[in-house]
């Protein structure tokens, strides 16, 4: 009787991957929109790049925040030492992010001097994470030598992993001070694929059955990028000299890779971004938050006591706020709040650091 019921069923649920759940509708989305932003980054990079920001930059912050308090874990324990960590590196580098371009322009700084402030930000960033990750190692080794006591045979090595930390740091440091420019522009294109490891990790502990189709998708990433380079190696620099148009090239690093057309720079950068954000905007909420993002039951934070509850729901009200207070920014002068919006948000490329080494 059983094999006569499994022969009706899906060949891919007969293997143990479910198809009547959702998987293929989800991957059949994800492809749709990867298609989608090729083309229109690609076609229209620049009108691509303003609409995509104005319309989603705030409201994936704020969705993402929500993600964060979500992880949060409402008594820290033994993490107290990781957390204050990272809350610590996340404020004072974002504080010294944003505070360099004033300094700078009061010191009337050269090239070199630029490079220098750079390097130094980048440097103490590389140390923070390599300490993140030290700890996160720590952590690790401490809950498998408990793991042996109640289940013997588990793994005592889960720290080992950690240990690439150190040594790449250092070796980014001395890249960071040979070629400061590098490792900012490296920042911009790799920091988009970050949500895509978020997804994927979220998806292992609470879909697993959809991750082999998500993961069929990711495959397909550099085969678009790849299509998207070849249309538009020999492509000319993108027409206008506008300061918003040299912003959002400068931004993309058509100064540091001159050699480049600043139109596949930019193409390349705006489709990994609406990547970035349709993972933020509707895959999470779908997978990872157990309720709508206003909703805040799977808050840890907000289950502590009735102070916090009311803390927690002022902190998301705000950030609701927010985003509608850079939408009429964005309204009133787009390329300055633009510059202002990049800078700003640095905070949450640093939040995502120690959220991301804990799904590990």
């Amino acid at each position: 009787m059983s094999q006569a019921i499994a022969a009706h069923l899906p060949f891919s649920r007969r293997r143990g991957i479910y198809t009547g759940d959702g998987a293929a509708l989800f991957a059949a989305t994800a492809i749709a929109v990867m298609i989608a932003a090729a083309l229109l980054a690609g076609a229209v990079p620049i009108s691509f790049s303003i609409v995509t920001v104005f319309l989603f930059a705030g409201p994936h912050n704020w969705v993402e925040f929500r993600y964060f308090l979500s992880k949060m874990p409402a008594h820290w324990g033994p993490l107290r030492g990781f957390f204050v960590t990272a809350i610590v590196g996340v404020v004072g580098l974002s504080a010294l992010f944003a505070a360099i371009p004033f300094i700078g322009q009061a010191g009337h700084w050269n090239a070199e001097m630029w490079g220098m402030a750079s390097a130094v930000w980048n440097s103490l960033l590389l140390i923070w994470i390599a300490t993140l990750a030290v700890m996160r190692g720590r952590q690790l080794n401490s809950s498998a030598r408990r793991s042996r006591v109640t289940q013997p045979g588990a793994n005592a090595n889960a720290a080992g992993k950690w240990a690439w930390a150190i040594p790449v740091a250092l070796a980014l440091i001395a890249l960071v001070w040979m070629v400061p420019q590098a490792w900012d522009v490296g920042l911009v294109y790799l920091h988009p694929l970050v949500a895509l490891v978020f997804l994927d990790r979220e998806l292992g502990r609470r879909k697993p059955q959809w991750r082999w189709a998500w993961r069929g998708c990711m495959a397909c990433l550099p085969m678009a990028l790849g299509i998207l380079w070849w249309r538009l190696a020999d492509s000319a620099p993108l027409a206008g000299q506008d300061m918003l148009t040299m912003r959002i090239t400068r931004h993309a690093g058509a100064d540091f890779l001159s050699g480049v057309s600043s139109h596949l720079l930019v193409s390349t950068h705006t489709f990994l971004e609406m990547l970035h954000y349709g993972v933020w905007l509707v895959a999470m909420p779908l997978i990872a938050l157990r309720a709508a993002p206003w909703k805040l039951q799977s808050v840890p934070l907000a289950r502590r006591s009735r102070p916090w509850r009311g803390g927690v729901i002022a902190i998301v009200a705000l950030g609701g706020l927010a985003v509608i207070a850079l939408w009429g920014c964005f309204l009133g002068n787009y390329a300055a709040t633009r510059d202002v919006y990049f800078t700003l948000a640095i905070a949450h490329v640093l939040a995502e650091v120690p959220f991301l080494l804990r799904t590990f």
